[in-house]
C-alpha cells in the first residue's frame, strides 16, 4: 500500500493565504507571491553584498531560505504584524506555534528528505548571517507593497510605509541602503517610465 506524503501539496496552498489582512488592499498579495518577491530581493541583497561590500555570501542559498521563509503560514495563516508584536507573550506564543507548524510540515516529508528541509524551515544558527538578509528582503518586500499601494492612491499604507522604512533603516545594512538608493525609486514609476 502506497504512503502518500503531502509536503509539496501543502506548499502549493501558499497561493491561498492572503497577506495584509487588516489593511484595505487595492492589489491582493498571497504568501506564494510574497515568497517569490522575497527570494528575488534576498538574492539581490546577497549579490550587492558580494559585489560592493566585500562579502562572501551564498547567494543561491539565501534565495532558497527566503523562498521557504513563510511556509509555516500555510498552517498558521498570516498573523498581521500589529497583532504578532502587540505583547511579548503573543510574540513568544506565536514563535512556538510557528515551530509546531514547521514540525508538522517536516513530518509531511519522507524521513530521508527531512534533513535537507529542516534548516530551511526552522532556520539554523550556522546560517544566521543569511537569515539576516532574508529578514531584510522580507521588510523590503513589505516596503515595496506600501509603495505600490500608495501609488494607487491607497492612503491606508502611509503609516505602514513609514514604520517599515524606519525598521529597514534601523537594520544598518549597507546592502539595504544601496538597494533603497539605487533600486527602490523605480517602483514608483509607471511601466512606460521604467521602459525608457
Amino acid at each position: 500500500m502506497a504512503v502518500f506524503k503531502n509536503f509539496f501539496a501543502m506548499l502549493a496552498r501558499m497561493k491561498y493565504i492572503n497577506r495584509w489582512g487588516l489593511m484595505r488592499n487595492t492589489i491582493t498579495e498571497n504568501i506564494a507571491e510574497h515568497s517569490l518577491d522575497t527570494a528575488v530581493l534576498a538574492h539581490g541583497l546577497a549579490v550587492i553584498g558580494n559585489t560592493y561590500f566585500g562579502k562572501n555570501l551564498d547567494e543561491e542559498r539565501t534565495a532558497v531560505l527566503a523562498l521557504f521563509h513563510d511556509t509555516t503560514e500555510i498552517i498558521t495563516g498570516d498573523l498581521p504584524t500589529p497583532i504578532k508584536y502587540f505583547a511579548p507573550e503573543i510574540k513568544v506564543a506565536y514563535k512556538n506555534v510557528e515551530a509546531a507548524a514547521g514540525n508538522k510540515l517536516l513530518k509531511a516529508l519522507p524521513r530521508e528528505m527531512r534533513p535537507v528541509y529542516q534548516p530551511i524551515i526552522h532556520g539554523e544558527d550556522d546560517e544566521k548571517e543569511l537569515w539576516k538578509y532574508v529578514k531584510a528582503a522580507d521588510k523590503l518586500s513589505a516596503l515595496i507593497k506600501c509603495v505600490e499601494e500608495r501609488r494607487m492612491g491607497n492612503m491606508d499604507f502611509e503609516q505602514a510605509y513609514d514604520a517599515t522604512l524606519k525598521a529597514i533603516k534601523d537594520m544598518n545594512m549597507p546592502e539595504v541602503d544601496y538597494f533603497l538608493e539605487t533600486f527602490l525609486p523605480a517602483y514608483s514609476l509607471t511601466l512606460d517610465e521604467q521602459s525608457k
